[in-house]
């Protein structure tokens, strides 16, 4: 899988009531950008959250990509992805055709979260 200008890439969350958490998933869905020079990236939120999943792929469509991957950024595999976000893909795999559409792990199991909780130990620790 190659990654240029007809891939895209969707920071997939939960969604919450609380609009800083979601403008946080935002932030972080476009420093991921950044730092990884992906041009075509956009937050989407399962519920509680603007845009949803369907909305974000229609946004990316929109722009020529061919190729959507779809990031979990949830920590463990639960129901939403167990249940939800199977029947999401689908729907939009249905919709758009012309795409091809896949999903990563959570992050559940990166070698890079034990990394983190050992960073904010070492802060509390001070």
């Amino acid at each position: 899988m190659s990654f240029g200008k007809t891939t895209g890439i969707i920071v997939f969350a939960h969604g919450s009531r609380v609009e800083s958490a979601n403008e946080a998933v935002r932030s972080v869905a476009a420093a991921f950008a950044r730092a990884g020079g992906y041009g075509q990236v956009e937050a989407a939120f399962l519920e509680l959250g603007q845009p949803s999943l369907e909305e974000a792929t229609g946004i990316l469509a929109a722009r020529g990509v061919e190729e959507v991957i779809v990031i979990p950024y949830f920590l463990t595999l639960g129901l939403h992805l167990e249940r939800d976000l199977p029947r999401l893909i689908a729907d939009i795999s249905n919709k758009y055709k012309q795409l091809r559409i896949s999903v990563t792990a959570p992050l559940d199991g990166h070698p890079g979260l034990v990394e983190i909780l050992k960073a904010r130990a070492a802060e509390a620790l001070g």
